[in-house]
């Protein structure tokens, strides 16, 4: 089932090669130094600051991994990402050279919608739909974007834990931000009244410069790491400064995200109109993840390499 008409772009010159994972960066100079409270202060400030933000980008999409044995790397994609907080997003991917939409997606954080041109399909769902399909790059959602470009603020009283880590040649500060399973339990509809506790996520700082590196974000119960997102080559964007390239990685859906940021504005008003994506005259509609909804073999396919 098709859930992200990025399949389709990225699928489009696609051939077989090595996976090269981001790691983080590491320090170089003089190490920084910093208490837990500091260095809460400076995650805190970086993920309040951005509430909008509109991005030239490329894309490159990593599918499988040495684990699952199958392991294709797809040609990157130009596109435009418009986002704002809570949970919007738009995200439209152009072939190269020509300029070409090959897909165009909307979010809310609640449904998303996807029209791909080429298939004149016009597919809808619900945001949190978590079927994984046994192609990996069929497992991608707008919601992980959403989750990379925009950081929850770590809440007042969450238990917080800091370490010194070290990863080849760099030195790391890393905070934990731990949650009881019942709160986590209950995010997913309901609540076992447990009161364990568990790694909601990881947050590495660079001791060359204090900057976020690397967030990994933890699924409920069991431990085991949802994304592995690491960020880079932070820049000024006006009184700011952001990240220009992020590696999204989601071991449970197999596949490793590239986006390198080439045009960037933050903060500027973005009109609820800027996010609404209506069906096209005469395109195919498409449900998922609905009952009567279509079944996978009705919606578009990879083409085959």
């Amino acid at each position: 089932m098709v859930l992200l008409a990025t399949a389709v772009s990225f699928a489009s010159g696609c051939a077989v090669s090595h996976k090269t994972a981001a790691k983080p960066s590491p320090a170089s100079g003089p190490l920084q130094t910093a208490t837990k409270a500091q260095l809460i202060d400076l995650y805190n400030h970086w993920a309040e600051a951005v509430q909008s933000l509109n991005a030239a980008v490329t894309m490159k999409l990593t599918a499988g991994s040495a684990y699952s044995g199958v392991i294709e790397q797809y040609h990157e994609v130009n596109g435009f990402v418009l986002a704002a907080r809570p949970a919007n997003i738009r995200v439209i991917g152009q072939a190269p050279v020509i300029s070409k939409n090959v897909f165009d997606m909307v979010s809310d954080g609640t449904t998303f919608s996807i029209y791909i041109p080429s298939k004149n399909k016009f597919i809808v769902g619900p945001a949190n739909l978590e079927r994984h399909a046994e192609k990996p790059i069929e497992n991608l959602r707008p919601q992980h974007l959403t989750d990379a470009f925009f950081w929850p603020p770590i809440p007042e009283r969450a238990p917080v834990l800091v370490e010194e880590a070290s990863e080849g040649n760099g030195r790391y500060y890393v905070l934990t931000v731990v949650r009881s399973k019942s709160e986590a339990v209950a995010t997913n509809g309901s609540d076992s009244g447990s009161m364990d506790w568990e790694i909601a996520r990881k947050i590495w700082f660079n001791r060359a410069d204090l900057r976020v590196t690397r967030i990994e974000n933890f699924g409920p119960d069991g431990g085991e790491i949802a994304s592995d997102v690491t960020y880079g080559n932070w820049q000024p964007v006006g009184t700011l400064t952001y990240p220009w390239q992020i590696a999204i990685t989601r071991p449970g859906d197999d596949y490793q995200l590239q986006i390198v940021i080439k045009k960037l504005t933050v903060n500027e008003p973005v009109g609820a109109d800027r996010f609404v994506l209506a069906q096209p005259p005469g395109a195919e509609l498409v449900r998922v993840g609905e009952e009567g909804g279509k079944s996978p073999g009705d919606t578009p396919k990879e083409p085959q390499h």
